[in-house]
């Protein structure tokens, strides 16, 4: 590998126990052309024992560990891509898997850079059940598929991530701080393209509840609208989820309580029935594509009447705390002159990720 394709990796972690399957993965991987540095940042707001970085075997020389004290996943990238003097700053999840020629993929991709590349973005292939349908999460997981620029595995000219500041600290989740970023690096005059390399991403465990978190994410899209304008789901090409009907179907439902005791009845079952229809609308969207068991059908019926009024609270919530969120301050890439003009000119990638 040349210097200009030398790259660090940094992966951030809460200590699940899949970054050993990482650290295996990525050994075995990179043989051939080894990063000159792992940093495996521990995001843990307490330690909980030891990391299981035994299993990075021979690129155990090469790891070096950071803390930060459970300050989220875009302070623990920026902690790690503080230390790296490499050309690139490659970042992986600690959930996913490189395939085994991932390496040599990495460095044709990293030849290939033109001067304006600021970013190249890793494919990734969730595999999924073969002898069933795949549950309302797996497919979550799945369209990690076609997210654009998702730091899953997301390889960055350190140059750029230092010229536009890195990531916004500002998104305190695993949600929307991939997208913020890339626009920032787009906005600044750099290019972003898909690369060849290809990684896994299995489909971690969770509860039936996990749908519910999600929807925390809600608040992240009001800054991303905050910092990037209205239009900022069409430049990142971010789909825009069902937050329109959360808020129709949670009217409905708060007219429906507020007219009942004051003795309107026919305004109250009006409401009534579109909250009805509405709650029924969504929970069959989400159990017709997937297994149909008993369980799942109980999960999604229960979540599908909880999750539009919380993906309101959370909007709203959003609102109130972001009132005042400015843009960072982002200087142009002096060899793009046209970068303002690129700012739109977002490359034709799939959409980012989206609360449900």
């Amino acid at each position: 590998m040349t210097d200009a394709a030398a790259y660090c990796v940094v992966i951030p972690t809460i200590g699940r126990p899949c970054l050993a399957d990482c650290l295996r993965a990525l050994a075995a991987a990179t043989r051939d052309h080894p990063p000159e540095q792992v940093v495996v940042v521990d995001d843990r707001p307490e330690p909980g024992g030891p990391l299981p970085l035994d299993a990075a075997g021979a690129l155990r020389g090469r790891l070096r560990t950071l803390r930060t004290a459970g300050r989220g996943p875009a302070a623990a990238r920026n902690a790690g891509r503080r230390t790296v003097r490499t050309p690139w700053t490659v970042f992986l999840d600690d959930d996913v898997q490189v395939l085994p020629d991932w390496s040599r993929r990495l460095a044709a991709d990293l030849g290939a850079a033109g001067p304006d590349t600021g970013g190249i973005q890793g494919r990734l292939r969730v595999p999924l059940p073969e002898d069933r349908r795949p549950t309302d999460w797996e497919r979550g997981t799945a369209g990690l598929e076609q997210a654009a620029w998702a730091t899953a595995d997301m390889a960055y000219r350190t140059a750029a991530l230092a010229a536009v500041g890195g990531f916004d600290e500002r998104f305190p989740r695993a949600f929307r701080e991939d997208a913020d970023l890339a626009l920032r690096v787009l906005g600044a005059g750099w290019t972003l393209r898909r690369g060849r390399r290809v990684t896994r991403h299995p489909v971690r465990p969770a509860d039936r509840w996990v749908s519910l978190r999600a929807q925390r994410g809600n608040a992240d899209d009001v800054l991303m609208t905050r910092l990037h304008g209205r239009d900022w789901w069409s430049r990142a090409e971010a789909p825009r989820g069902r937050l329109p009907r959360h808020a129709v179907v949670t009217a409905a439902a708060l007219a429906a309580c507020g007219c009942a005791p004051a003795g309107r009845g026919r305004t109250a079952a009006v409401a009534g029935a579109v909250w009805a229809l509405g709650t029924a609308e969504f929970a069959l969207a989400r159990i017709r594509p997937g297994p149909r068991t008993p369980d799942e059908i109980v999960t999604m019926a229960a979540t599908s009447a909880v999750i539009p009024p919380l993906a309101v609270g959370y909007w709203l919530g959003g609102l109130i705390r972001h009132r005042r969120a400015e843009p960072l301050d982002v200087p142009q890439h002096p060899t793009a002159p046209h970068a303002a003009a690129r700012r739109t000119a977002v490359p034709r990638t799939a959409p980012s990720g989206s609360a449900p």
